[in-house]
C-alpha cells in the first residue's frame, strides 16, 4: 500500500471514529436531555460549588436557600438566630429549621458520649481558635468554661445541613444528578456529567495551615451519598514547641491528643456525617469504631498515624473505593 492509500484509510478510519463519538455524545444527551449547570460563590466563611443537570441556572434560589442557613446559625452574622440567642436576647423566635439542627446536635452528643457538643465556642475561642487567636488558657479557665457554658456553636454542622439544604431545594425541581459541595462537605445523587458515579477525593492529612497542599490519600465513588470530613492538618498552631489542633474535646476542655488525623464519615444526611466526623476526631480510633458498629448505615474512612509514626488507615467494609 502506497502513501496515499494508507492516507487515505486512515482517514477513513478517523472519521468513523468521529462519527461514532459524535452519535455516543448525540445519544447520551437525547437520554439525558438537560443541560449541565455548575455554580460557585461564597458562603459560611468558605466556598461552595454545585453542579447539577437541568435546563436552567438556579444560582439565585441557591444562594436564597442558604442565606436561610446563614440566617440561623452563623456565628458571624450578628442578627443570626444563634447569635441573638448567645447574647441573651429574650425576643427570638426558633425556627423549625433552628429545632431540627439542635435536636441533631442533641442526639449526636448523647451517641458519643459527650464528644460532640455545641456549646463548645467559649472553650474554641479560649485555646485560640475563632474570634481569638494562638491564646493559652490556664486550667483554672479551663475548669472555668467548663462549668458554664451558655453559648452555642453550630460550625460543626451548619456547612452539612446547608449542603442537605440546597440537596433538598435540587430534589424539589425533579433533578436527580448533582453534587453539592461547601467547604468540603459533599451530598451527591444520581450519576456525573461522565454518566458514572461521581469521584470525591480525600485529603492527605499532612500539616498545612495555607491550604495549598492538596494531596489526595483516596478517590471514592459515590451515588447517593452525603460525607463530611474533619481533620487537625489545615487548623492548628505551634506554641512552646508543642501543637495545639482545633478540635478542642467538650468533656475535658483541652485539644485533642490522639493518633486520628482525619476522620471522613458516609451517611444518608451531610449534617449527620458533619456531626460524626467531629465527634471522631475527638473520640479518637477505637472509640469511634464502636460507635460506627452500632451504626450500619454510616461508613468511615479513618486516617491516624500507627506506633511508628506512619500514615495508616482504617475504612468501612464496603466503603466505595
Amino acid at each position: 500500500m502506497d502513501s496515499l492509500e494508507k492516507g487515505s484509510s486512515r482517514c477513513t478510519r478517523e472519521k468513523v471514529v468521529t462519527v461514532l463519538l459524535t452519535i455516543s455524545v448525540l445519544l447520551f444527551t437525547a437520554c439525558t436531555g438537560q443541560q449541565w449547570q455548575h455554580n460557585d460563590g461564597l458562603v459560611f466563611g468558605t466556598v461552595y460549588s454545585i453542579t447539577y443537570q437541568y435546563d436552567s441556572d438556579l444560582q439565585a434560589d441557591i444562594e436564597a436557600e442558604l442565606a436561610k442557613v446563614d440566617q440561623e446559625f452563623s456565628m458571624f452574622n450578628e442578627q443570626s438566630t444563634v447569635a441573638r440567642i448567645n447574647r441573651g436576647d429574650s425576643t427570638v423566635e426558633r425556627s423549625p429549621m433552628f429545632d431540627e439542627v439542635l435536636q441533631l446536635a442533641q442526639s449526636v452528643n448523647e451517641d458519643t458520649w459527650g464528644a460532640f457538643d455545641i456549646t463548645v465556642a467559649p472553650l474554641v475561642n479560649a485555646w485560640g481558635f475563632g474570634f481569638k487567636h494562638e491564646q493559652l488558657p490556664t486550667p483554672q479557665q479551663v475548669d472555668s468554661l467548663l462549668q458554664i457554658r451558655s453559648q452555642m456553636d453550630f460550625s460543626a454542622i451548619a456547612k452539612g445541613y446547608g449542603c442537605d439544604a440546597v440537596a433538598r431545594l435540587l430534589q424539589s425541581k425533579g433533578i436527580s444528578n448533582y453534587m453539592v459541595e461547601i467547604g468540603g462537605e459533599v451530598v451527591v445523587r444520581g450519576h456525573s456529567q461522565r454518566g458514572a458515579d461521581w469521584r470525591v477525593g480525600v485529603v492527605k492529612p499532612t500539616d498545612d495551615t495555607l491550604s495549598v497542599d492538596s494531596e489526595l490519600q483516596t478517590v471514592l465513588s459515590l451515588s447517593d451519598a452525603a460525607m463530611a470530613t474533619s481533620g487537625n492538618y489545615r487548623n492548628f498552631y505551634y506554641k512552646g514547641g508543642r501543637k495545639y489542633a482545633h478540635t478542642i474535646d467538650p468533656r475535658t476542655g483541652y485539644p485533642v491528643q490522639h493518633n486520628i488525623l482525619s476522620a471522613t464519615v458516609l451517611a444518608d444526611h451531610c449534617a449527620t456525617a458533619d456531626a460524626y466526623a467531629t465527634s471522631f476526631m475527638v473520640l479518637g480510633l477505637d472509640s469511634a469504631r464502636t460507635v460506627l458498629r452500632r451504626h450500619p448505615e454510616m461508613k468511615a474512612y479513618l486516617i491516624y498515624t500507627d506506633q511508628e509514626g506512619r500514615l495508616a488507615v482504617w475504612h468501612s467494609e464496603g466503603l466505595p473505593d
